[in-house]
């Protein structure tokens, strides 16, 4: 599995290399491919994903989308204790393995978060921002395939955490079931979204651009854990208070 997420990653790098037509952006070189990707993950939104998040939304009871969400957010805390580790932040490992075994235990599965209720809250953690933490420079900006915003080095770490970390690959053994719980997660993840795509479908003139320096910004407050080097400024990035909100 690993080594053909591999492979499909260098494809979509090369082919991304071949489209580039004229002097390529420096902040953004693979940008012709990547408008590509963009304009392909757009029209996949726009008519599969967005209606298959509305229609989730329609159907499912508050309670039961917040526990859905809940629950793939405490099977998210396995890796984050993972990569606390891989990043030596051994204090903060501890901290979130409890809110894991809290939320495990009489959170019902992690149905109910009652670990933010007892001082424990959800921190964000990857193998992207290990290899950042590490020294791993990010490399250009990536647009993948249905997954979307990323880049070079975060599109790696994602294939790691997958293959190598996430419970649901580690500890599914059929496919069916294993692809099922996948889509049940990107269709709830979707659905939390639709308020903040909405805003920015109607406020952005480039929506594409917008959503790069974005990402960019929230990886690099991600790796940096909110302090960021003095060369990157979030005021500069986002001027509304509105986007703050809907994007973090």
């Amino acid at each position: 599995m690993l080594q053909k997420l591999i492979l499909l990653f260098s494809f979509f790098l090369l082919s991304s290399c071949a489209t580039i037509e004229g002097p390529a952006n420096p902040d953004d070189p693979y940008e012709s491919f990547n408008r590509s990707m963009f304009a392909f993950n757009e029209g996949l939104d726009t008519y599969a994903l967005k209606p298959l998040a509305k229609g989730y939304k329609a159907i499912t009871p508050t309670a039961v989308d917040t526990g859905i969400t809940n629950f793939f957010s405490n099977l998210d805390d396995i890796l984050v204790v993972i990569n606390d580790l891989l990043q030596l932040k051994f204090g903060q490992s501890a901290k979130d393995f409890s809110r894991f075994i809290l939320n495990s235990t009489f959170g019902l599965a992690g149905l109910f978060d009652i670990a933010s209720e007892f001082g424990l809250p959800k921190n964000n953690e990857d193998f992207g921002q290990t290899l950042g933490y590490w020294g791993v420079e990010s490399g250009p900006y990536l647009v993948l395939p249905v997954l979307g915003a990323s880049s070079v080095r975060d599109a790696i770490g994602f294939t790691v955490d997958a293959t190598e970390f996430d419970p649901v690959f580690q500890r599914i053994d059929s496919e069916k079931t294993k692809w099922g719980v996948v889509t049940l997660k990107f269709v709830d993840i979707r659905a939390d979204l639709l308020s903040a795509t909405n805003i920015i479908d109607d406020t952005a003139p480039d929506k594409y651009a917008f959503i790069r320096d974005a990402w960019q910004q929230r990886r690099q407050n991600l790796v940096y854990d909110g302090n960021p080097p003095d060369d990157y400024s979030e005021d500069d990035l986002f001027e509304d208070d509105l986007f703050k909100d809907d994007l973090k």
